[in-house]
């Protein structure tokens, strides 16, 4: 497919910093002189969260909200419940909620008290390497894979699950679920990325990496993943996603294009995009209007 995914450096990732340069000069180095090392160098970097997940340590959803450790492959998830729902909501349907790359369940929370408010049972999904969990890499396939692991587990716990909303990256692990039959009745896409392979290329153009470098880095993702990049493109999911989708994306998305959500619009059948403008990546996460929006799409009666 043609690419939507812009290589322009978004501002939140791989900011300019000494760490950063060291990185940079590192993997540079490493091409040069040796480079099966630099593929396998760039390999490390690019699955490293950042910003650092030691950062987001304090911001966890905070003491209403119960957390549960669940091991998974070689490191762990972080599941928060809403603790006054312990007792009172166990068969309310459920909303997962999943954020995005170098995130954290606490950014989530604004939609997860949205939905409470409307008799759901919100649960929280922190990702491997992010916020309190355990481990130091992830990549997209391990999103998706976390996904159908929570979303399967809970089902065999006898929830249902009403609704999945997911952030950014977590967004494109959702909609790459979906396609594989996620028992979830609806799905919330916001500010989607549309191109994994984009994303190797503008990581090669920060960390001044060669063509061969960055090819060889996707061929080991892929490899170790069992997944090709261009099968979690937009218009390799989309056809196979039969939930009614909503996708929120701010038209000043510096991390992700507007573009991007407008590709799964139209690859999704059916999907609504609700366009937003001036509140960027992140702060549609908690604008009442989206907010709304979110939490009407999810309670609406199913499709006849």
């Amino acid at each position: 497919m043609t690419s939507t995914t812009s290589t322009t450096a978004p501002p939140g990732y791989y900011s300019a910093s000494p760490l950063m340069r060291a990185m940079r000069f590192g993997l540079g180095a490493s091409q040069r002189v040796w480079p099966a090392l630099g593929v396998r160098a760039a390999y490390r970097v690019f699955g490293t969260p950042l910003p650092p997940k030691w950062l987001y340590r304090g911001q966890h959803p905070g003491a209403d909200w119960r957390r549960e450790a669940w091991s998974f492959e070689d490191a762990n998830l972080g599941i928060y419940h809403l603790a006054a729902q312990d007792s009172g909501a166990e068969s309310a349907p459920v909303v997962l909620l999943v954020h995005g790359w170098g995130g954290h369940a606490g950014q989530m929370l604004p939609l997860a008290q949205a939905v409470a408010a409307q008799g759901l049972r919100p649960v929280l999904l922190e990702m491997p390497a992010h916020g309190r969990s355990a481990g130091t890499a992830s990549n997209l396939p391990q999103f998706a894979r976390a996904i159908d692991y929570v979303t399967a587990r809970l089902g065999a716990d006898g929830h249902v699950l009403r609704a999945a909303i997911a952030h950014s990256l977590g967004a494109n692990a959702l909609a790459y679920a979906a396609g594989r039959g996620l028992p979830t009745e609806r799905l919330v896409l916001l500010a989607p990325p549309a191109s994994p392979r984009e994303y190797t290329r503008y990581f090669a153009q920060v960390f001044g990496l060669s063509e061969r470098t960055r090819a060889g880095m996707q061929r080991l993702i892929e490899a170790r993943e069992g997944i090709l990049m261009q099968q979690l493109e937009p218009a390799a999911v989309g056809p196979r996603i039969a939930q009614p989708t909503l996708i929120v994306h701010d038209r000043d998305d510096r991390v992700n294009r507007f573009a991007d959500a407008e590709a799964f619009r139209d690859a999704i059948a059916g999907a609504r995009l609700f366009p937003t403008q001036g509140w960027g990546h992140r702060r549609i996460l908690k604008e009442a209007a989206v907010l709304d929006q979110v939490a009407r799409f999810v309670v609406a009666p199913p499709r006849s």
